[in-house]
């Protein structure tokens, strides 16, 4: 699945609120600087203090909604035919330097329907790149460029010879609100990133920061990373982001966040990340499809305050599924993708073995709180269903700053892992016998560390729980001989249909934990 398919799953989630603010450089740009209260700085001095004022100014305003003005033209555009309009190659911003990155934007149109305002940030100043529909091709859409000369950018990507050195592939693309997705080392697109999630499924509805401009610093030919700047508004909050953009095996964005909130929200959700689950062998699809598994992130993974690491695998539930974990100071989270083979997803187009995990390692601090995992119901798999974020227990006061700050990894061959035994995979239904009765089957792998000790010397414990809502019939253990590993098997009786059923299982040895808690969610009927 390419960036472009896997956003049409954005549009699932509402309404991208959007307003662009426009500021200009050198001298003529004095005068108007000044009568917009606000003279950009030259590059040595530009940072995060300039966007914040930016956000902090805007706070104290009230929320201007944006106005769509799209040309039938571009309205009407679906997936396929939004996907062949493309930035010229010889238009590349930088492509003729000997800065290892380059830029090309994405234009307004489908879903990506208001503007946002792109600047570079050089030893000179600061220049806003101005939009040009001459600058991009067209393929097969009837479009006169003569006809889009109001209107702008909807993002950028960017690349990096992050595959081959001499070649430059996309590494991180903004496009559609305030996500960002990025790649790290012979990954393709999967999971987002957003920089804010408010009153995500609360009744009230979701509310959809936007990223109303952009900084991009150019950097130098010896350069390994990339600066970016953004500024962000919604009805309730304002904000000002850093992201210094890594390529590598494992590409990181290092994100310095600062925002206000203009009024109460019920809800906010720290750095973000949004997926896709349709199926996978612990859930089966409804209807015929040869793949044994549909997925771009198979579970969350949290590494608790009290060092404890827990897997909830994923699922695509009926109803709205909203659980959380309770932590102080976590030391990560992320939404992870651990089938690496072909033979897991038999799927030779999207190839979702090669989908990133994205795990997130606060930078400092972060108190009280809870990570929050978020499953909608989803009848196919271009819809992003699955969302978790870190929401803190104490909001932050209106109009006054509060600061955060992380990293967002987005690994494939190096994932971020328990020390020891981790859950490779889950099983539902029963295999070679078969019990005449309602109960539900389960088989849990568990592999790492400690796996090879299978011998009758080492068998650690399995340690199982559930809620009042469940029986448990039968246990087994048993050593794995084909992943080295172990073999949890589960045999339990649902006591109302109508509930989920919540269960925890580790296992110990010596009395100790050698493995991360598998922690499932059976959804209701």
């Amino acid at each position: 699945m390419t960036y472009l398919l896997a956003n049409q799953r954005l549009a699932a989630f509402g309404l991208f609120w959007t307003f662009a603010y426009r500021w200009r450089v050198g001298w003529f740009a004095c005068t108007a600087g000044l009568l917009l209260g606000f003279l950009p700085p030259p590059a040595a001095a530009f940072d995060l203090k300039q966007v914040s004022e930016r956000a902090r100014q805007l706070a104290n305003d009230s929320f201007k909604k944006p106005e769509t003005k799209l040309p039938p033209e571009l309205q009407g555009l679906d997936y396929g035919h939004y996907q062949q309009i493309n930035y010229k190659p010889e238009r590349i911003l930088w492509r003729n330097t000997k800065t290892p990155f380059d830029l090309d934007f994405f234009p307004q149109g489908w879903h990506f329907n208001l503007p946002v305002k792109i600047n570079e940030v050089t030893a000179q100043g600061v220049r806003e790149i101005r939009y040009n529909p001459n600058d991009f091709n067209y393929g097969s859409n009837k479009i006169n460029p003569d006809n889009l000369r109001s209107q702008g950018f909807a993002g950028f990507r960017v690349h990096y010879p992050i595959n081959a050195a001499n070649r430059r592939d996309e590494v991180v693309a903004f496009l559609g609100a305030s996500y960002f997705r990025a790649l790290g080392k012979g990954q393709r697109y999967g999971l987002s990133a957003r920089a804010l999630a408010i009153d995500t499924a609360l009744g009230s509805g979701e509310e959809f920061p936007r990223f109303v401009e952009f900084w991009v610093v150019r950097p130098l030919p010896s350069a390994k990373q990339l600066v970016i700047y953004g500024l962000l508004d919604s009805p309730r909050a304002t904000g000002a982001y850093r992201f210094v953009l890594k390529p590598g095996v494992s590409t990181t964005m290092e994100v310095s966040g600062r925002l206000y909130l203009r009024d109460k929200v019920g809800k906010l959700g720290l750095a973000p990340l949004t997926s896709m689950f349709f199926f996978s062998p612990g859930q089966r699809p409804t209807s015929d499809d040869y793949r044994p598994a549909v997925h771009d992130s198979s579970g969350l993974s949290v590494h608790m305050g009290s060092g404890e690491w827990i897997w909830r695998p994923l699922s695509n539930p009926k109803r709205l599924l909203v659980t959380s974990f309770a932590t102080t100071d976590p030391v990560g989270f992320g939404l992870m993708q651990r089938q690496r083979t072909f033979a897991d997803f038999e799927d030779p187009y999207l190839r979702y073995e090669l989908r990133p995990s994205a795990w997130v390692e606060p930078i400092g601090k972060w108190g009280a709180g809870r990570v929050e995992l978020v499953q909608i119901p989803t009848t196919d798999e271009t819809n992003d269903n699955i969302v978790a974020y870190w929401v803190p227990d104490k909001l932050p006061a209106i109009k006054q700053p509060f600061d955060f700050n992380y990293r967002v990894w987005w690994q494939k061959d190096q994932q971020t892992r328990p020390p020891e035994l981790s859950v490779a995979q889950t099983l539902y239904g029963r295999g070679y016998t078969h019990t005449p009765d309602d109960s539900i089957s389960l088989a849990v792998d568990f592999a790492g560390s400690h796996a090879n000790s299978g011998t009758p010397a080492f068998t650690p414990e399995a340690q199982v729980s559930m809620d009042a809502n469940a029986k448990l019939l039968e246990q087994k253990l048993s050593y794995n001989e084909a992943t080295s590993g172990w073999r949890l098997s589960l045999r339990l009786q649902r006591l109302d249909a109508a509930k989920p059923v919540e269960m925890r299982a580790s296992l110990r040895s010596e009395n100790k934990r050698i493995s991360e808690t598998w922690s499932y969610i059976l959804p209701p009927d």
